[in-house]
């Protein structure tokens, strides 16, 4: 099991996997805990500022868990390690704040036959998707270009954590294949008036990344 981030989605996702007993977690990060992140990053407290998320997760996740293994990988991803990075994960999560890095894991994933589970927020508002490699669209046939960026990335901390927790319960699901995993369906979270909408997302054949084309 592969954590990408430890921030506002990885801590969540992370804390709910290392409490059901996932048996190994390996957490990939390469940022240091600061004080702005506090208000959505579960995982760290004021305590940890100025420390690498990965010496502060690993800390809190076994004290969470003495029975699982946390193994810790500090490393900016990029295309030349992404395959190296994940190998070996029955799943992949998405804790990652930006798009160039997640649709890197997407196609990796793609590439590898590894599950992804994409989660992403912003302000009051997140969403969700499982893609499951030949069995449904990827991220690429949701998202086909990067959203525009905006000036400011304000995020409500509760936000990613309904949708991290969300992540951890699709996670889980694949694992013991319990219940419809989220394939073709992406799931909208809107904070402001507490709804969950779900869009339709089909497979792309001309798709870069999992079309007839693509990997």
């Amino acid at each position: 099991m592969a954590v990408a981030g430890l921030g506002g989605l990885g801590s969540p996702a992370s804390i709910y996997l290392a409490a059901a007993g996932i048996g190994h977690l390996t957490l990939i990060d390469a940022q240091r805990v600061e004080p702005s992140n506090l208000n959505r990053q579960v995982l760290h407290s004021e305590s940890d500022v100025g420390q690498s998320k990965l010496k502060s997760a690993t800390k809190k996740l076994t004290e969470i868990h003495s029975n699982i293994e946390v193994d810790g990988i500090y490393r900016e991803i990029t295309s030349k390690n992404v395959d190296r990075l994940i190998k070996g994960a029955d799943v992949v999560v998405d804790g990652m704040d930006n798009y160039p890095t997640r649709y890197l894991l997407n196609r990796a994933c793609v590439r590898n036959r590894v599950p992804f589970i994409h989660g992403a927020v912003e302000g009051l508002v997140g969403q969700l998707m499982t893609i499951l490699p030949s069995r449904g669209p990827c991220l690429k046939c949701a998202v086909p270009k990067e959203p525009p960026k905006k000036p400011h990335f304000p995020v409500l901390g509760a936000t990613p954590g309904v949708i991290g927790c969300l992540q951890a319960m699709e996670t889980i699901k694949l694992i013991t294949g319990v219940g419809k995993p989220l394939v073709g369906r992406m799931l909208i979270f809107n904070g402001t008036d507490m709804t969950f909408d779900e869009i339709k997302v089909n497979r792309d054949p001309s798709c870069p990344v999992c079309g007839k084309h693509g990997r």
